[in-house]
């Protein structure tokens, strides 16, 4: 684990460089983790782009962020990441409009205890989180890969470490666990992490891909979790661990902008069980390092959203 960027141990927003003349899209950026990464990068003098489901919030949420930075540039774009039109429509106006795209931050994620589907009949979890977020980033990668210094940041999660992938049930149609579908779909952004990592490399594109986790922070991920699950999340955080929105956006903010993260790092929390702190390298589960579950998972998600890559 590496324990921080300075002799303080520690990695803080104050580290953030200039991001001025940086484009920087962020998925799910109205709220919480995403909100506060928004913010920050705004403040450094990004042009940030919120892409988002709900266009009233998104719209809210920029002129929050405009409050604190003024003089930033702050829009948003529709996306819904549950419906594989609504990825390509947001992909294309973000072409049309950007010659470059320095930062996409893959951060919007949905937690859910009752088995849903996306508009393309995937699992929700799975469909948002991970497919969503792979069609996003293929679709987009031709902006990214010939500008110096981008990256791809896919936000995980702690959970993922009790995870794997089911590839005969990879749905969730023949047995269904909330959480468990939860966990796999964060074990899935780590494995497409790594994997377009590799393909990148290979290809000697300018792009690197890392990922980031926010630990134990206070959003609003489990607002339609039940009440247990919830109350378990209260205890949790009187017991110390738990933390702002702000601090968890900390591990994002680091795998994207730090000039000392490399391709393939991990970041997130340095605290008890990973879960409060300033971020730092980690190790993800031995699952998320296995290359044959990273192709595999790579080659179905090509086949479910038909999008493919330009490397």
């Amino acid at each position: 684990m590496d324990q921080g960027a300075d002799s303080r141990g520690r990695w803080t927003e104050a580290d953030i460089p200039a991001q001025a003349g940086r484009v920087a899209v962020i998925t799910g950026g109205n709220t919480g983790i995403g909100l506060e990464t928004a913010r920050a990068l705004a403040e450094r003098g990004a042009t940030v782009v919120l892409a988002c489901r709900d266009m009233a919030r998104a719209g809210a949420a920029a002129e929050q962020i405009k409050a604190r930075a003024p003089g930033a540039t702050v829009r948003a774009v529709r996306l819904d990441l549950g419906s594989l039109a609504s990825v390509r429509e947001a992909a294309g106006e973000l072409r049309a409009t950007y010659e470059r795209i320095d930062l996409l931050i893959n951060n919007a994620g949905v937690l859910s205890f009752k088995r849903g589907v996306t508009a393309d009949g995937f699992e929700l979890q799975l469909g948002v989180n991970h497919l969503g977020h792979f069609a996003l980033t293929g679709l987009v990668l031709d902006r990214l890969r010939e500008t110096p210094g981008s990256r791809v940041v896919t936000v995980s999660s702690v959970a993922h470490r009790n995870a794997d992938v089911a590839f005969d049930d990879l749905q969730g149609e023949r047995a269904f666990r909330g959480f468990s579908a939860y966990a796999q779909s964060k074990l899935a952004n780590l494995l497409f992490t790594y994997e377009l990592h590799r393909r990148l490399a290979a290809a000697g594109a300018k792009t690197i891909a890392l990922a980031a986790h926010p630990g134990g922070s206070h959003t609003e991920i489990a607002r339609n979790a039940p009440g247990w699950f919830r109350r378990v999340g209260q205890i949790a955080s009187r017991l110390g661990l738990g933390q702002s929105a702000a601090m968890g956006a900390l591990a994002s903010l680091r795998a994207a902008v730090d000039p000392g993260a490399r391709g393939g790092e991990y970041y997130g929390p340095t605290g008890p069980l990973g879960m409060t702190g300033f971020p730092v390298r980690h190790a993800s589960s031995a699952r998320s390092y296995d290359e044959g579950a990273q192709r595999r998972l790579w080659e179905e998600s090509v086949r479910l959203t038909g999008v493919t890559y330009p490397l």
